[in-house]
C-alpha cells in the first residue's frame, strides 16, 4: 500500500512503482489477455481469448511488453509524453502505432531521442527518404534505431555499394526493405556468395539487390538453393531468372511453383516449353491459379490461336481479362482481321488501332492481311 499526504498528487514514478507490482500479479492470473486489455484501454479487447496457462518465460516476455506500452504512453511531470514519443508523433506516427511497435519490440520504448532515434531519422532524410516514409520504415524495422550508424549501417551500405547497389536508389531500397541494413555483413556475404555461385556478375548482383533487397532475408540452404535447383530441373537459366525475377526465389516450391508447373503440364505443354515460358515471363509463377491462370486459359481456348502462341508470349497472363484481352479480341474479330497474340495485347492503343487499320486496308486490297511483328514496334505494357 502506498501512503501519501492528503491533497498531494502522485508523481509518475510513484504511480509506476505502485502500479507495476499490481500489473505483475494480474499478469500471473490472466496471462497474455492482460496485454490486450491494457493496450485497448479504455475499450475492451475486440475478441476474447481463452485463458491459457502462463509459463514463467511467457510471463517475463509479456511483462516487458506491458512496461514498454506503459513507457511510450506515460505522461511526465510537465503533462507531456516522453520527448522521443513527441518527436515520433511530429514525424507523422500515431500513438497506437508506437504502442504496436513497443509490443512487438519492447526495447524501442527505451531508445533515447538524441542518442538513438533522431540520428537514424536524420540519416534517412539525408539519403533522400521523404519524411512521409519515415513512419512506415520505423514501423517495419524499429531495430534500425538500435544499430550503430558508424559501426554497422554505413559500413554495410558501403559494402553493398561496392557490389553495385545504386547510391541514388538507397531511399527506395530502404523503404522497400529497411531490414537490409540490420543484417550482419556475414549474412549479406553468404547471400552474395550464392549469387556469384549461380553465375551473376557483381554488376547484376547490385541490380538484384536494388530491385529486390529482401532476397537477403532468404536462407541460402533452406530457400534459395532448393528453389534454384527446382528451376534448373525445368531447364531454366537460373542466373537470368535471378536477374529478371528475383522475387520468384521467395515463393514456396510446394505451394506456389509446382502447382503452376503442373497446370501447364496438364494442358499438354512439355517441360522445355514451360521452362521457356518461365524464362520469358517469370511473373507467370506469381499468379493465382483460380483467379488468373484458369479463367484466362479458358478464354484463350475460345480465341483462334494455337497453344504455341502462349509459349511465344506468356505475358498474355499478365493482362486484364475484362479490360484488355476480351475487348481487344472482340474488336479484332469485328474487323475481320487477325493479329499475333503479342500484337493484340502489347501494342499501345494508338499502335493497336494502326495495326487494325493496316490489316483492314490489306484485306480490302485483296492482299495477305497478315503482317509481321517486325512491322510495328511492340510496346509491352505489363
Amino acid at each position: 500500500m502506498l501512503f501519501i499526504n492528503p491533497g498531494r498528487e502522485l508523481t509518475t514514478l510513484e504511480i509506476r512503482e505502485a502500479l507495476i507490482p499490481y500489473l505483475e500479479s494480474l499478469l500471473d492470473e490472466h496471462g497474455v489477455f492482460l496485454v490486450d486489455l491494457v493496450e485497448s484501454f479504455p475499450n475492451a479487447p475486440v475478441k476474447e481469448k481463452p485463458v491459457a496457462p502462463v509459463t514463467k518465460s511467457q510471463s517475463s516476455v509479456d511483462l516487458k511488453k506491458l512496461k514498454a506500452i506503459s513507457r511510450v504512453s506515460e505522461i511526465g511531470p510537465a503533462g507531456k509524453l516522453p520527448p522521443h514519443i513527441l518527436y515520433l508523433l511530429e514525424l507523422g506516427m500515431d500513438l497506437d502505432q508506437i504502442k504496436g511497435i513497443a509490443r512487438r519490440f519492447p526495447s524501442f520504448a527505451y531508445y533515447s531521442l538524441e542518442g538513438k532515434i533522431k540520428p537514424i531519422v536524420e540519416f534517412l532524410l539525408e539519403l533522400g527518404v521523404p519524411k512521409s516514409d519515415i513512419p512506415t520504415i520505423l514501423n517495419k524495422r524499429p531495430q534500425l534505431c538500435g544499430i550503430s550508424l558508424s559501426e554497422n549501417i554505413i559500413p554495410t551500405m558501403n559494402f553493398l555499394e561496392d557490389l553495385g547497389v545504386d547510391k541514388k536508389q538507397w531511399a527506395k531500397v530502404i523503404y522497400r526493405f529497411p531490414a537490409l541494413l540490420t543484417y550482419s555483413r556475414q549474412k549479406v556475404k553468404t547471400t552474395i556468395d550464392f549469387l556469384y555461385e549461380m553465375g551473376l556478375s557483381a554488376e547484376l548482383i547490385g541490380k538484384v539487390l536494388t530491385r529486390c533487397p529482401n532476397i537477403i532475408s532468404y536462407s541460402v540452404e533452406d530457400k534459395l538453393r532448393p528453389t534454384a535447383e527446382y528451376f534448373l530441373s525445368l531447364g531454366v537459366d537460373v542466373a537470368v531468372l535471378l536477374h529478371r525475377s528475383p522475387t520468384l526465389f521467395g515463393l514456396s516450391i510446394e505451394a506456389n511453383l509446382k502447382p503452376v508447373t503442373e497446370f501447364f503440364y496438364e494442358r499438354g505443354y512439355s517441360m522445355e516449353e514451360v521452362g521457356i515460358m518461365l524464362s520469358r515471363y517469370g511473373a507467370l509463377y506469381t499468379f493465382s491459379l483460380a483467379e488468373n491462370l484458369i479463367p484466362k486459359w479458358e478464354f484463350f481456348l475460345t480465341m483462334d490461336y494455337s497453344k504455341s502462341e502462349l509459349v511465344k508470349f506468356p505475358q498474355y497472363f499478365g493482362y486484364s481479362l475484362e479490360e484488355r484481352i476480351k475487348p481487344r479480341y472482340a474488336l479484332m474479330k469485328e474487323c475481320g482481321v487477325r493479329l499475333l497474340l503479342n500484337q493484340l495485347l502489347s501494342l499501345s492503343t494508338g499502335n493497336f488501332d494502326k495495326a487494325l487499320n493496316k490489316k483492314i486496308k490489306k484485306l480490302s486490297a485483296g492482299k495477305d492481311p497478315n503482317i509481321s511483328s517486325d512491322d510495328l514496334t511492340s510496346e509491352v505494357e505489363q
